[in-house]
């Protein structure tokens, strides 16, 4: 009986099963909602060949859904499209009104504020690039023809993130770059274009993760 028991003691205890930190790649959906200010460096005047600074920065909203997908080594890479209303953006004389639909291409990297996998807290920087199409509306004493185009944009972006597991809530803030904005009318007389135009967000972003 002895050494039966001395060769029963002998066999190593099964390996624990791994431990899954929650650290794989994960395909994710995410709706934004936030609030932006405009503001354009130039605003030339086609019919007086002149151009001055805009006064009075315009406030309003944004939204947007996108797709993506987290490497788990803290890169992560998605597609949204976004709806920017904008109304305010003012010369003294007259007032515009921004909506823009934009296509962008982001890139990001999460950093964890706790141990690597345990959720909780964390922040992340990104960058995107991509383009889309925009309407331009003025009114004032002197409002120009609506207009529309389409515009290349840049993006950089950063926050904190909560993760819950499934769900990630993120509090961030985006900037973007669009060159030019103009009516585009044919008649130069009746055309303006905005030059060097920034668009500061601060946004509310929730992430599912589906697998």
């Amino acid at each position: 009986a002895g050494p039966v028991v001395a060769a029963d003691l002998s066999v190593p205890p099964p390996a624990p099963p791994p431990v899954d930190n929650g650290l794989g790649g994960s395909f994710y959906l995410r709706a934004s909602l936030g609030g932006n200010a405009l503001w354009t460096q130039n605003h030339v005047f086609a019919d007086a060949a002149g151009s001055d600074s805009p006064t009075t920065a315009g406030y309003g909203y944004s939204y947007g859904v996108g797709v993506g997908y987290e490497a788990g080594n803290g890169l992560r890479a998605d597609v949204t499209l976004d709806e920017v209303d904008n109304t305010g953006l003012s010369d003294g004389i007259d007032s515009l009104h921004l909506r823009a639909t934009l296509a962008l291409a982001n890139a990001y990297y999460d950093f964890g504020l706790g141990s690597v996998g345990d959720g909780g807290f964390g922040a992340y920087v990104g960058a995107g690039l991509g383009g889309g199409y925009y309407q331009v509306t003025t009114s004032g004493t002197d409002p120009q023809p609506d207009g529309s185009g389409w515009t290349p944009a840049a993006a950089a972006m950063a926050g904190v993130t909560y993760d819950m597991g499934n769900a990630v809530a993120d509090l961030g803030y985006r900037l973007i770059y669009m060159p030019q904005l103009s009516n585009n009318v044919e008649f130069p007389r009746s055309s303006y274009y905005l030059n060097q135009n920034f668009v500061n967000e601060i946004r509310a972003t929730l992430r599912y993760r589906l697998n």
